[in-house]
């Protein structure tokens, strides 16, 4: 049986309803707290330069307004079993397709435990989930996804997709992903956002910041519209290889993200 976010710990507690209702002063915070996130983490940012190189997939293909599918899986951390009814009292749900070793990820990974620190005090519910191939890359497995939750701190599950077919309903083709749904009483969520992190990448000198997705998650805990015209991620991601040539090309391709 899945685990409510309240056996598990005090991070997931549900915040009760009427924390959902915003008034106009309360909106008002809400955007100088913003606004104070993206500030600290500017200011916060060292400039460093990493060259990647590494084969890049574009998110997309996927419609705004489209409704979250149920998934059922394990995170390896505590042996729960999660599912997206564990997740029906929250007004929005924020879905991250990650891994360990990917160097997009890696680059951003510190920020999106602050970022997702920051909101989850909001309303925000949030949810890792790893479909990494392991054949191309063991470290992905679950085991060392219970140790990256453990050294990181994450706050929010980190779930295993052994299958992959958690990645294909949703969509996902590459990592970091970012899925943010709405809710609205007891509809079903519904996709509102599903762009980047913000501009920084590990390749260039810009600061992580996080203001794609934070100005995305005020919108909708402010019960605003969010903007359609949202810019993909496009990162790396890996399949489970059908064939021994397509092994050796993921193995080829590792060999090019890590430099060597």
């Amino acid at each position: 049986m899945a685990a409510s976010p309240t056996a598990i710990t005090a991070s997931y507690l549900i915040p009760p309803r009427s924390a959902f209702a915003i008034s106009s002063h309360r909106l008002s915070s809400l955007r100088r707290l913003n606004l104070s996130y993206l500030q600290r983490r500017a200011n916060a940012q060292t400039p460093r330069r990493v060259v990647v190189r590494a084969a890049r997939i574009e998110s997309g293909g996927v419609e705004l307004g489209a409704r979250a599918p149920d998934f059922e899986l394990p995170e390896p951390l505590t042996g729960n079993v999660w599912r997206l009814d564990d997740f029906e009292l929250y007004p929005c749900l924020l879905v991250m397709f990650i891994c360990n070793h990917c160097p997009f990820v890696i680059h951003l990974k510190k920020d999106i435990v602050k970022l997702s620190n920051f909101y989850m005090k909001k309303g925000l519910a949030v949810v890792a989930i790893s479909s990494n191939s392991v054949v191309t890359h063991p470290q992905d497995g679950p085991e060392f996804m219970a140790e990256d939750a453990k050294m990181f701190k994450y706050p929010f599950p980190y779930l295993y997709d052994e299958s992959q077919e958690v990645a294909k309903e949703f969509g996902a083709v590459c990592t970091p992903e970012f899925f943010l749904y709405k809710k609205d009483g007891r509809r079903p969520f519904e996709l509102v956002y599903h762009g980047q992190f913000d501009d920084s990448r590990p390749s260039n000198n810009t600061p992580v910041t996080g203001r794609d997705l934070s100005l995305a998650i005020d919108l909708v805990l402010s019960c605003q519209p969010i903007p359609t015209n949202q810019k993909p991620s496009f990162n790396t991601y890996r399949f489970v290889p059908k064939s021994k040539a397509e092994r050796r090309e993921g193995k080829a391709e590792e060999l090019q993200e890590d430099g060597q």
